[in-house]
């Protein structure tokens, strides 16, 4: 097989292949995510569907490897993903999140990486991944150890937005299971979505703050924050290439231009 048509998905190679990709010193990307509803259109691994799939084109751009995803994250929360009213939504306590990027970050730099990229699919990740990340900085020493972390939908343009959403953006924090994650879902994993299946529901209506015990009145009953009928493959084509082309950007002058 030539070189280039080689897997750069770290769960596909032979460990003699991952060894010797070691050895160029190459960013490997760790996806992260969640298992947790997605509407009755999506399956509920989109959260590290995509950042999986992602990583992979950027590892394609800049010879990289992608790592195993991390496939559960932190809890599912009412206003933003529904909370713990659907089954299957599988949440992990921060803390362990936490450690388990902790002990992924300590062994990839065992196994010799010294370029980390943690991509994330799951809005309410985020702390728990700069802990972990934090955390195995300071285990691992004066290593040359270099780590970025980015959630893909920040990279999203204006002009990319004002093209998916002709009508407005309606704002990252109701776009769960809706336009960009079902977009994004039919451009990489066609075979997967239900777009039959996808709610006509409004836009939900919860306040600016939490309460415990959560409340199941803030949720949908179909699981979608908002409708998902906008969403095409075209459109999902058209952020992942923007994705592809300013990503590979951010990751090149991190990792490569920079001292």
């Amino acid at each position: 097989m030539k070189d280039e048509l080689k897997s750069v998905l770290m769960a596909e190679m032979t460990w003699p292949e991952y060894a010797a990709a070691l050895k160029d010193n190459p960013v490997v990307f760790l996806p992260t995510g969640a298992l947790e509803q997605h509407g009755p259109h999506l399956p509920m691994g989109v959260d590290h569907l995509l950042p999986t799939a992602i990583a992979r084109d950027i590892a394609e751009e800049v010879g990289g490897v992608v790592a195993a995803p991390v496939t559960y994250g932190y809890k599912s929360m009412t206003r933003s993903a529904g909370g713990p009213f659907f089954p299957g939504s599988t949440g992990l306590d921060g803390q362990t999140l936490s450690h388990i990027v902790r002990d992924i970050i300590r062994e990839l730099v065992r196994h010799g990486a010294r370029r980390i990229c943690v991509l994330d699919g799951n809005y309410e990740n985020l702390w728990f991944l700069n802990e972990g990340i934090d955390l195995a900085m300071r285990e691992v020493g004066p290593t040359g150890l270099r780590v970025m972390c980015l959630q893909h939908w920040e990279f999203l343009t204006e002009e990319t937005l004002g093209q998916v959403f002709p009508e407005g953006y309606p704002g990252i924090e109701l776009e769960h299971a809706a336009v960009l994650e079902t977009a994004l879902m039919m451009h990489y994993y066609p075979q997967l979505v239900r777009f039959d299946l996808v709610p006509d529901n409004d836009a939900a209506a919860a306040p600016c703050y939490d309460v415990w015990p959560p409340r199941r009145d803030w949720v949908a009953p179909e699981g979608s924050l908002i409708s998902a009928k906008g969403a095409s493959p075209e459109k999902g084509a058209l952020i992942a290439g923007q994705y592809r082309r300013d990503i590979t950007a951010a990751v090149k002058r991190e990792f490569y231009e920079l001292g």
